[in-house]
Parts: C-alpha cells; structure tokens; sequence
C-alpha cells in the first residue's frame, strides 16, 4: 500500500541529484509532486520522466520555476501554489549550492551566494507555507542539510555554516510548531553519489571515503527513504530531529 496518496508535496532542488531521487520515491508512494528549480529545460525533463511512475493517472507532477533565495519569487509561487493545490502536506527545503574555498580566499559574493541559497531559502519556503500549515493544523517540513553542519570540513566555511544554520532552524521551528501537529526534521546526508559528488576529484573522493566506516557512498534513494519515513504518518511523534544518513561518518 502506497504511503503518501493524495498528498500534496514542494521539493526545492527537485530536478535533479538528492531532490530528484525524492520526487521519484514519492511518485512511487502516491503523492501529488511540485519540484522547484530555475532551469526550464531540466524542470520540463524531470516532469517527464517523473511522470512514468505515477501509480495513478490523476497524480499531479508540476515543475515551478522559482529563484528560492528570492523572498518575492517564494511568496508570488505560494500563492498561486495554494490556489492550485489548497493545502500542502509536505515541504521539503532540498535546494543547495556549493562555492567552495579557504575562508582568506573566499569571496563575499560566494559567502552570500550559499547562505541565499541553501539557508536564506529555507526561511523564505517555510515562512511562506507555515501559517497553511498551522491552519490545517498537520504538516511536515523536511530540510536537507549535511553532515558538513556537523562536523565541519576546511574549505566550505559558508557551506558548513549554511547546513549547520538549517538544523537550528529545524530544531527551534520545530519547538514553535509542534502543538499544531507539524513535525520539522533535518535529514543530513553524508557522501551520496551525485552531480555535486562527481565535481571532486578521484583523489578527494578517496579521501571522503576513508571517514565512511562502510566503506562506500550512498544514493540519493537513501536520503528520499529516510525522507518518506519523515513524511509519513509513522514519524508522527518524531520532531526537531537530525537524522543522518552517511554510512557512519559522524558515529
């Protein structure tokens, strides 16, 4: 028996890498699918390969073209979104870039850059569909963040500070939001085979691996089934929780 039909779910970042592989996982389960991303073309092919898992004909998968990081663009898509839909069950803030570099090095335009986008857009997301959420009084906000919010890496101070800013976020939402039956949890993967994966070098990556007790990395389908856990009515007594997903790296 599917687990999530007729609910209506947003996944920033879905078009293609951990996002992705949610949207995919979710179809599968039933729900209506709404990715958000700011490439047409990769929007309009994510929909269409989507599409071929639907369990049902009446299954909506939408591609929105939206700039999270912009608080206009997020409240002009809710809007309509809630118009279309009339409710949202699940939220999942899984947009993220990287821009990394030594903190003497970086630039301001790359320290802004991943705080807009991978933080700043979370805020803007959930400020936009909390008070719907607070109404029906059920939902569930997801957020991706990183084992690099945990335990750091050199090179991605901004990253880190992003991912890590995301699971104070969770933690202090989940805190305002939890008598109205709205679970906020973080997910933080470690090494998952992905586009983002693959700009590391060979040698970058061998060193990754060495941190992972299990000895290899894992895939976007692991994140998007601890991502159905949460979203599901069997989490219903899990809120304020960083659930890692990275092969034993941060045990």
């Amino acid at each position: 028996m599917q687990r999530l039909v007729n609910k209506h779910v947003v996944i920033t970042g879905g078009t293609r890498g951990i996002g992705r592989g949610i949207a995919e996982v979710f179809v599968k389960e039933g729900a209506h699918v709404y990715i958000i991303g700011t490439n047409d073309e990769k929007g309009k092919e994510a929909v269409l390969s989507l599409s071929q898992f639907k369990i049902d004909p009446h299954q909506k998968i939408e591609f929105f073209k939206v700039d999270v990081s912009h608080k206009g663009e997020v409240e002009n898509f809710s809007e309509v979104f809630l118009k279309k839909a009339e409710k949202i069950d699940v939220l999942i803030n899984n947009a993220g870039v990287t821009r990394d570099g030594l903190l003497m090095k970086m630039k301001e335009e790359d320290w802004d850059t991943v705080i807009d986008t991978n933080l700043k857009s979370v805020y803007n997301m959930s400020s936009s569909f909390v008070r719907t959420m607070i109404k029906q009084r059920a939902g569930s906000i997801i957020n991706i963040s990183s084992v690099v919010g945990i335990k750091g890496n050199p090179g991605q101070v901004n990253y880190a500070a992003s991912k890590a800013g995301m699971i104070g976020f969770t933690k202090s939402l989940a805190k305002e939001v939890a008598s109205r039956n709205i679970t906020v949890n973080c997910i933080a993967p470690g090494g998952i085979a992905t586009d983002m994966l693959n700009e590391l070098t060979d040698t970058q990556k061998e060193s990754l691996l060495k941190d992972v007790p299990m000895g290899k990395f894992g895939m976007s389908e692991d994140i998007a089934y601890a991502a159905l856990f949460l979203a599901g009515d069997e989490s219903r007594y899990v809120t304020g929780q960083v659930i890692a997903v990275d092969g034993g790296m941060t045990a």
